[in-house]
C-alpha cells in the first residue's frame, strides 16, 4: 500500500508540475507581464512586482503601440524627490486635460486601465467613444488630506490620479461630482471603479468619504481596495 501511495503521490505533483509548466501565459502569475495580458487579479499581480527595469521595457512598447504618449522626466530632490517618473500626455485616442507627471507603474496601469476598461465601457454603457479624461492632478508634494501629522501621500510620488471627468465624441461630459448619483451615467462610473483594483492598488470614490466626493483616486498602494 505504501508504494502504491508514493506512486499516487508522483503522479499527483508531476500532474501539477505539467499543468504548471503549460499554463497560458496570463494565467502564470510568475510569467512576464505582457500588455496583452487580461484584466484580472493575476495582472495586477505582475503589475505590483514589475521591477523599475521591466516597466520602463513595457512603458516603452506602451508607446510604440500607442497606448500612451509618456516622456521621461529627470529625477528631482528636495522634499519630495522624484526617481523613474514620466509626463504622459495622451492615452493614444483619448486626450487628457492637461499632462501629468507619474511613476513608471501609474503609466502603465493607466495605459492598460484606459484601454482594457474605460475606453469599452464608454462604448457598452454609455454608447459612445471615450474622447478625453479630466483630472486633477497627480504629483503634489503633501501628505495625506494635508495633516501636518500623516505620512505623505502618494501623490508626493507621483503615484496617483485624480480623475473628475470624462469626456465623450457626442460631446457629452460625465462628471464624478454629478454622474455619480444620476441613473444614466452611475453604472459607467461605478463600474470603471470597480474594475479599478485590477491595475492600481486603490481607488477610491464618492463613497469612501466626502473629500473623494468629485473625484475618483487611483493609487498604486495596496493589494485591492477599490470603493
Amino acid at each position: 500500500m505504501r508504494g502504491k501511495g508514493a506512486i499516487f503521490l508522483i503522479l499527483v505533483l508531476g500532474a501539477g508540475w505539467l499543468g504548471y509548466r503549460f499554463l497560458p501565459p496570463h494565467y502564470n502569475p510568475f510569467a512576464p507581464l505582457q500588455l496583452s495580458d487580461p484584466p484580472g487579479r493575476i495582472t495586477q499581480f505582475k503589475l505590483r512586482r514589475l521591477t523599475p527595469e521591466a516597466c520602463s521595457v513595457l512603458l516603452d512598447e506602451a508607446n510604440r503601440q500607442r497606448l500612451i504618449s509618456s516622456q521621461p522626466v529627470a529625477d528631482t530632490q528636495g522634499t519630495c524627490p522624484l526617481e523613474n517618473v514620466v509626463r504622459v500626455r495622451n492615452f493614444g485616442s483619448v486626450a487628457l486635460s492637461s499632462s501629468f507627471l507619474a511613476s513608471c507603474p501609474l503609466a502603465l496601469s493607466s495605459a492598460l486601465f484606459v484601454e482594457q476598461q474605460a475606453k469599452p465601457l464608454a462604448r457598452d454603457l454609455v454608447g459612445s467613444s471615450l474622447r478625453q479624461i479630466d483630472h486633477l492632478g497627480s504629483y503634489a508634494c503633501r501628505n495625506i488630506y494635508n495633516r501636518p501629522d500623516a505620512r505623505r501621500s502618494e501623490h508626493a510620488s507621483a503615484e496617483a490620479l485624480d480623475i473628475a471627468a470624462f469626456r465623450f465624441a457626442d460631446g457629452r461630459r460625465v462628471a464624478v461630482l454629478n454622474g455619480w448619483r444620476q441613473s444614466d451615467t452611475q453604472p459607467f462610473l461605478r463600474a470603471l471603479l470597480d474594475s479599478a483594483c485590477q491595475y492600481y492598488g486603490n481607488g477610491l470614490g464618492p463613497e469612501y468619504n466626502a473629500a473623494h466626493a468629485d473625484h475618483f483616486h487611483l493609487g498604486m498602494r495596496g493589494y485591492g481596495l477599490c470603493r
